[in-house]
């Protein structure tokens, strides 16, 4: 089975990726290594490329015939987010939108995607759960909940098979 892993250089893709390949999995890491670093792609294939360039991601699936796509590729600063919105739009939701057009065209409707819990926004109770009110305050939030969204539509549309991690620290 091939393992699209995009962001695969950074910390949580770099792990997924000695994972997956400890476990049996052909990975391919996509990654432009803005944020990520290439000596952490230890397993697996590294292809150098960006999201923002539709016909890089499509290469990839033309290619390698991906079975299932990790996506951690995004920018997840969340005071850099307030400072810049038009960053975060554009990088977690142009460039999402752009590996899922892929994903159809190559007949890949399976992808879990690394949220966060900034999608709940300020929790009214703790513990937050999974079924809490999501209101993020900032646009990384939103940005991240607006992908969720979009995988919920996509799953209506296009059968879209898909699993959303939200982390806390």
């Amino acid at each position: 089975m091939k393992i699209l892993i995009c962001g695969g250089a950074g910390y949580i893709g770099s792990h997924i990726n000695k994972f997956l390949s400890n476990n049996g999995y052909e990975t391919i890491v996509f990654d432009n290594l803005v944020y990520g670093h290439k000596e952490a792609v230890k397993w697996g294939t590294l292809i150098k490329g960006d999201l923002s360039r539709s016909e890089e991601i499509e290469a990839v699936f033309r290619e390698y015939r991906v079975d299932a796509v990790f996506h951690f590729a995004a920018y997840a600063y969340v005071g850099e987010s307030v400072e810049n919105p038009e960053k975060y739009y554009y990088n977690n939701v142009l460039c999402t939108l752009n590996l899922l057009k892929a994903m159809k065209k190559y007949n890949c409707n399976k992808i879990i995607f690394s949220s966060t819990c900034a999608t709940y926004g300020e929790p009214e109770t703790n513990p937050i759960t999974e079924d809490m009110c999501q209101s993020p305050i900032n646009p990384y939030g939103a940005t991240k909940l607006m992908v969720e969204r979009i995988f919920k539509d996509y799953r209506k549309a296009y059968g879209l098979n898909f699993v959303v991690l939200r982390y806390f620290n």
